[in-house]
């Protein structure tokens, strides 16, 4: 039986990089849809402006299965990605899982972008400049030759320092970026519109949105949260989630859009649209992507680093857990 191990956050940056999280979230999504992964259902409890996560997922063929849990506090989260053995149910792996977690948020857009967003899309209006948001960008422009990136966020000082640092780093692919000084500027005309935002309130409304436009709504992922008006439900020809049962707990935005009419037969899974392999139609209108979060997501990288991992002899040695019986008396 293998040794488990700690991987640290140094080693999951060296392991895997975005666009090789890409590649395996399609491999995760592809075995999902053939039903060889299953889904553990989202679930939270919130504190005040807290919220404890739990996510997980099974891959009975890899030999592997996992959860992912993590502490959303004002004062910051240390989420951790632990693999267990799907045989013995023995610890295979406790992994750092901050850059993880970045990567699989943007990956995942990356891949919907890839198949929802049209072939020509060359502008993206980022939404939001907090942690996932160059993530999501770099995501974004692995799948698509990026021409103009417009950045918006309320914070005219976060936004011109995030604008630099995203420059510094996409120099080798000569986008030019826009201080957008308001979502409309941001939003019109735009192919691609990434939502990553911590807004309670909607703030992004049909009028604004352009014919055609595929939208990456990956900030309100809990009930309070929400940053789609419901007349961009209305427009929408194409809705897409990660995880459907997540949406439908947690998505006060789609529960809005469909909950009440139990219309959900026209909210597609994303491993079923990667199965499909349908091109978008030339006169499709809005398509949305949902990305709650799913530990199929977590694991797909999971797996792939835990193999790299071993091959590379990385990973501090961890002790296996004996079992002992409690003292009764």
């Amino acid at each position: 039986m293998a040794e488990p191990i700690w991987i640290s956050e140094q080693n999951v940056v060296g392991l895997m990089s975005l666009a090789e999280a890409i590649t395996a979230l399609e491999s995760g999504l592809a075995l999902q849809a053939r039903g060889e992964a299953q889904n553990m259902v989202k679930t939270h409890v919130a504190w005040g402006h807290n919220n404890l996560h739990a996510i997980g997922a099974v891959y009975p063929g890899a030999g592997l299965i996992g959860t992912k849990t993590w502490a959303h506090t004002t004062g910051g989260a240390c989420p951790l990605l632990v693999l267990f053995d799907a045989a013995t149910g023995q610890l295979q792996a406790i992994i750092e899982a901050f850059a993880l977690g970045q990567m699989r948020t943007g990956g995942i857009s990356g891949v919907a972008t890839k198949w929802l967003a049209r072939p020509e899309a060359d502008t993206l209006a980022l939404i939001g400049t907090g942690k996932q948001a160059l993530a999501q960008l770099a995501a974004v422009a692995a799948v698509r030759k990026l021409r103009e990136v417009r950045v918006f966020s309320p914070n005219a000082q976060r936004r011109a320092a995030f604008i630099e640092r995203a420059a510094a780093q996409c120099a080798q692919l000569e986008i030019a970026f826009v201080d957008a000084t308001s979502i409309e500027a941001a939003v019109k005309d735009a192919a691609i519109i990434t939502t990553v935002t911590r807004a309670t309130e909607p703030f992004l409304y049909a009028r604004s949105v352009a014919p055609g436009t595929h939208i990456n709504a990956v900030g309100a992922i809990t009930s309070e949260r929400a940053e789609l008006g419901g007349d961009v439900f209305a427009r929408c020809d194409i809705a897409v989630a990660d995880d459907l049962q997540a949406v439908q707990n947690l998505s006060s935005e789609f529960r809005g859009a469909f909950g009440e009419t139990r219309n959900w037969d026209r909210v597609r899974s994303l491993s079923k649209v990667i199965e499909a392999a349908a091109p978008r139609g030339a006169s499709t209108d809005i398509s949305i992507f949902k990305a709650m979060g799913m530990g199929i997501s977590d694991l797909a990288l999971g797996i792939e680093i835990l193999r790299r991992a071993r091959q590379a002899g990385l990973g501090t040695p961890l002790p296996q857990p004996q079992r002992q019986a409690p003292r009764l008396f």
